[in-house]
């Protein structure tokens, strides 16, 4: 998957970076903070104009921080943002909120391949549409997207902060659309579609009644999990659709040797490859490699011809697996605590 980390590269194309250039020197006023311990921090964004600013990035820029009892709260109004996003470390309790998903659409288009300043290419890391190293980031109501298509690695969204939230969010791209890098994240009511790869890395993620679209003959995880982590990525009540014969999918292939993947309750159709699970040439993951379902449901998923190295698990094992154990860690963080 050629994931090599280098610096973010500088001079790329006008034509590829001038709206994430116009991000930063938006003409929207800046919004201080409230004084009210209680009151969010409330900005619009509008592309035509009717708001405080007309891009993301400019309304992200203006405000240092948030705070848990008083967010910075980005109401974004429908319309396509085609500009590179970056929600840097000092951001906390930043929210994102749409009105639409379908309507409200953060995109750009940097690939892998595209040559950096260097001549060289720049790589999968540094093709996120949105970046996000904030704790406690909140989106609701957005597309993230990657408009690249079918050129290899290009990702719509990477995940280093902890504690983020992603809520009737869509997330678009084909290959890499999600890399998950660190920290623990939650996703509720989403659509993700991608054809190799397309939710991958480190952290660990928890996506309850997400809609995965597979749309090619790919993979749809390939977790990086830690041997000490306890969990990598899992799907409750998911759903997974695609359009064979084109779409023809295993539900991961490990990354690293020890990722950890687990559906629950998840409605399977055709497109899921009856072995279900890929080794991708590394025997050794048959040992190390953490995969299982329970109750996998649909044509896709009969536990009859599933790989004998993936696990099926228990009622009672199943019902042990939960937001609280696998999302806790040592501050007890609850997702669903608003």
């Amino acid at each position: 998957m050629n994931r090599i980390v280098s610096p973010i590269p500088t001079g790329l194309s006008a034509a590829l970076c001038a709206l994430a250039i116009l991000a930063l020197n938006s003409g929207g006023q800046s919004v201080a903070p409230g004084k009210s311990a209680v009151k969010p921090i409330n900005i619009v964004v509008a592309a035509d104009g009717s708001g405080q600013f007309t891009n993301v990035q400019a309304a992200i820029m203006s405000v240092p921080s948030g705070t848990r009892t008083n967010p910075v709260v980005i109401h974004l109004k429908p319309g396509t943002y085609k500009e590179l996003i970056y929600v840097q470390r000092e951001k906390r309790f930043f929210h994102l909120v749409g009105e639409d998903p379908e309507k409200t659409i953060l995109t750009c288009d940097l690939y892998a391949n595209i040559k950096g300043s260097d001549g060289k290419p720049i790589g999968t890391f540094h093709t996120p549409s949105t970046t996000i190293d904030a704790d406690d980031f909140t989106a609701e109501n957005i597309t993230f997207e990657n408009s690249a298509g079918a050129v290899g690695q290009a990702l719509a969204v990477r995940v280093d902060g902890d504690r983020a939230v992603f809520r009737n969010c869509r997330f678009l791209g084909w290959q890499d659309t999600i890399l998950l890098n660190r920290g623990r994240q939650y996703f509720e009511n989403c659509y993700i579609a991608g054809h190799v790869d397309f939710i991958f890395g480190a952290a660990t993620a928890w996506f309850e009644k997400c809609h995965i679209q597979c749309l090619g003959d790919g993979y749809i995880t390939a977790a990086s999990t830690p041997v000490d982590q306890p969990f990598g990525f899992v799907f409750s009540y998911c759903k997974i659709t695609g359009d064979p014969p084109e779409a023809r999918t295993y539900l991961g292939r490990p990354w690293r040797i020890y990722a950890s993947t687990i559906f629950l309750n998840t409605e399977m159709s055709e497109v899921v490859r009856p072995e279900g699970w890929n080794d991708w040439k590394k025997p050794e993951t048959h040992q190390t490699a953490r995969y299982a379902e329970f109750n996998s449901a649909g044509s896709g998923g009969s536990p009859k011809q599933r790989v004998d190295w993936a696990k099926q698990l228990t009622k009672a094992e199943a019902a042990a697996i939960t937001p609280g154990k696998v999302l806790g860690g040592a501050d007890g963080w609850n997702p669903n605590d608003r």
